[in-house]
């Protein structure tokens, strides 16, 4: 709605935009909870300063159909509505809304459409010779791989277990990586800026089972490694 740079710390106001979408809900209560919550989201695309009349695109992601259906229905009601849409210092209006549905399959890749976090726990230090005092560290290329690997697999068999409510042990559920890079991003949180480390990949799989199929597809919905629902981790897929 008007020219704006593109703001690099806009992740939790879009969050903010979020939630006040699901403020009088049934769903706002669950980011009280302990646990996942189900939902990514991704970039403003393209990510480039804006001007007055360019278009963007915003993806959200989840595995709870009801929830996308509640979204789609609010963010509906705002096209219709004169009064803009700020995040931050960018202002927008909403021009359409639709669905889209994608799957992980064999012969599939997935790629990060956001940064994916992983924080190795203290007590995991001496497995992967890390040194330090923090209580977490953020993995980063220098660390052990098998650290980014184990730590992945393990967040994505949790949020299985917690959505479906299994019981499932660990699987070896990535086989083909490539890393691209590590990224630092800089998120608000409580009017605190804190320094987010992450790293962008490119996962390929070839021969996968029911189960190791579900498993992944929950994650393209819901999104890989931490802080999904402040926009981290949301995944795409290259045919």
């Amino acid at each position: 709605m008007k020219d704006s740079y593109y703001d690099l710390k806009y992740y939790s106001k879009l969050r903010g935009f979020l939630y006040s979408l699901q403020k009088d809900s049934k769903y706002f209560n669950k980011h009280d909870n302990k646990g996942y919550k189900f939902y990514s989201f991704s970039n403003l695309l393209p990510p480039a300063d804006m001007k007055t009349g360019a278009i963007r695109t915003l993806i959200i992601s989840s595995p709870d159909k009801d929830f996308i259906y509640y979204l789609y229905g609010k963010l509906s009601a705002l096209m219709h509505n004169t009064k803009p849409i700020n995040i931050g210092e960018m202002q927008f209006k909403i021009e359409k809304v639709s669905f889209l549905k994608t799957f992980v399959n064999d012969g599939s890749a997935m790629i990060t459409g956001t940064p994916i976090v992983m924080r190795v726990p203290k007590e995991r230090y001496a497995d992967y010779g890390i040194e330090s005092k923090r209580p977490y560290e953020y993995w980063r290329p220098e660390y052990d791989f098998n650290a980014f690997v184990k730590q992945l697999s393990d967040n994505l068999v949790k949020k299985y277990n917690q959505y479906y409510n299994k019981n499932i042990k660990n699987q070896n559920l990535f086989e083909i990586f490539k890393f691209k890079k590590s990224v630092c991003v800089h998120r608000i949180e409580e009017e605190v800026e804190q320094k987010t480390i992450g790293s962008l990949w490119e996962f390929k799989f070839n021969h996968l089972e029911p189960e190791q199929k579900k498993i992944l597809n929950l994650g393209l919905e819901s999104g890989l490694g931490e802080l999904n629902s402040s926009g981290f981790g949301f995944m795409n897929v290259v045919k």
